[in-house]
């Protein structure tokens, strides 16, 4: 019987894409499945995104088995799997010098930073096992990466058309695929490669000699693992997921914002945390991004196991992947009973650009998603974050957005808290004002992108919202959307009174 391994580590997104529906079985740190050598199971193994290289999760007994199932079988790694399978990734992005960690050594590659959040289209460039025969197709998927430069003396087999990196237009082809000499085995920044181009699935299964009841049992043994999967919480925390069926909500799902006064407030941390905490409880959670950084929801996806849609970017301007009319069309009948949208940067950065929208305010009022503020005491203290979050609030309020709630992040002093809280309650008139704590985070970067870890990151937040915020209110505060249209730029200058902007 032909088996499929997916790598299930620490830091790797398993739930991330389908991966052609191709994985039968789950491999993890110790390199076993079901108790046996992984080499003696399995026909091939795909090694998922993630923060793998970061997380530190390849241990020898998992690479022992890689290298002999890249012996006789096949090897996919994409994005972080492709760093595993490399010699070297650099991920010192703020660092004056490299801070190098190693690979397997399987492909002779090295990686630098460069990031890259588009969705791509490809050209094939090299034969392989997985891209025999189309020499010439053009293929399709998205990026979302940190580590994107790669030096390599492989053979090339993929080249994305991307059209930004490191937050600049930079429209050109970057190497995004290579395979060894033999072709058997293959390293790809392009995620979703197997779920958007049917013909590198045929050739998978053409390079076992799979038969129609051999793809049948594939298809079989994948639902069960995608199951088993989608069963816990993140990776071996045995924080089980209910099972039960997603209540009736009509047409829409709910829909909430968190958005913020500043970048590094902590929007990455309460959606993780929120997220988490919902699903728990059984509710199926959708994770959406204001603008194109889609790296930011890689923590609550990884967490709740959830994909990276193809909606998964709201555009702002020409940044990002899809229209919020479009985005809410899709949403129509999703399996998701609320999604919750990560804004970016402050609420209302982007909002006088004459390029429309550009703005989480503008994204929130043109769809009618109600919003939570928040706001970061550790740099300016509790009363300074109350000022501004109240000043945000008021703005965005006087512009037709509903502010739900607020919450102030790194909270140092209960006293203070409460008085502010007042403040905020009785000038906002909003339904919701929640506290956390200061909390530190080992071993994390400046960052989300950064030598995070997704797993400690990821169940400090579950447990820092479960035990600080009441997630019945912040439920009673989502709504469903409904597009109503963008607010012209002269609008809004003109009701602030604001004077005309090149």
């Amino acid at each position: 019987m032909m088996r499929i391994g997916l790598a299930y580590l620490k830091g790797s997104v398993p739930a991330f894409e389908d991966f052609g529906n191709l994985p039968t079985d789950i491999v993890k740190e110790n390199g076993l499945v079901k108790g046996e050598p992984a080499h003696k199971i399995l026909d091939g193994l795909i090694i998922p995104g993630g923060s793998i290289i970061e997380s530190g999760s390849i241990s020898s007994d998992f690479a022992r088995e890689v290298k002999k199932i890249s012996k006789d079988g096949f090897i996919i790694g994409i994005c972080s799997g492709f760093q595993v399978l490399g010699d070297k990734t650099d991920i010192g992005r703020k660092s004056p010098c490299p801070i190098e960690k190693e690979g397997l050594g399987l492909l002779n590659v090295k990686f630098k930073p460069m990031i890259s959040n588009d969705r791509v289209e490809a050209p094939v460039v090299g034969e392989s096992f997985l891209t025999k025969g189309m020499i010439g197709t053009i293929i399709r998927g998205f990026h979302c990466h940190t580590y994107g430069s790669i030096e390599s003396e492989e053979k090339p087999i993929f080249y994305s058309r991307i059209k930004r990196s490191d937050y600049k237009n930079r429209p050109r082809e970057i190497l995004a695929g290579v395979c060894n000499d033999e072709g058997n085995v293959v390293g790809t920044l392009i995620h979703a490669c197997l779920d958007y181009n049917p013909k590198l699935v045929n050739n998978v299964l053409e390079f076992l000699d799979a038969n129609e009841k051999d793809k049948k049992r594939i298809k079989e043994l994948n639902r069960t693992l995608v199951r088993k999967i989608k069963s816990e919480l993140a990776i071996n925390t045995k924080i089980k997921i209910p099972d039960k069926k997603t209540s009736s909500i009509g047409d829409y799902p709910l829909m909430l914002m968190i958005a913020s006064t500043g970048s590094g407030s902590g929007k990455t941390f309460i959606s993780t945390g929120l997220a988490g905490a919902l699903r728990k409880k059984g509710i199926k959670v959708g994770i959406l991004k204001v603008g194109p950084d889609i790296r930011d929801i890689v923590p609550p996806l990884y967490l709740i196991k959830e994909k990276m849609e193809e909606y998964s970017s709201i555009k702002i301007a020409d940044l990002g992947w899809m229209d919020l009319k479009e985005v809410i069309e899709k949403l129509k009948n999703s399996p998701y009973e609320i999604v919750i949208v990560e804004g970016v940067m402050s609420s209302i950065t982007g909002l006088l650009n004459d390029k429309i929208p550009y703005s989480s305010t503008e994204i929130a009022l043109a769809g009618n998603i109600p919003v939570i503020l928040v706001a970061n005491c550790s740099k300016g203290g509790i009363e300074s974050a109350a000022v501004n979050v109240v000043a945000h609030g008021n703005l965005m309020k006087n512009l037709g957005v509903k502010i739900g709630g607020v919450i102030l992040n790194r909270v140092y002093d209960e006293l203070i808290f409460n008085k502010v809280a007042n403040f905020i309650k009785n000038t906002l008139n909003c339904e919701f004002i929640g506290q956390i704590p200061k909390i530190d985070i080992k071993k994390r970067g400046g960052t989300p992108e950064i030598e995070i870890k997704l797993e400690d990151f990821c169940i400090t937040a579950l447990k820092t919202v479960e035990e600080n915020l009441n997630l019945s209110q912040i439920l009673s505060i989502a709504r469903k959307p409904s597009f109503k249209g963008y607010t012209p730029i002269k609008t809004i200058k003109e009701k602030f009174n604001l004077p005309k902007f090149k």
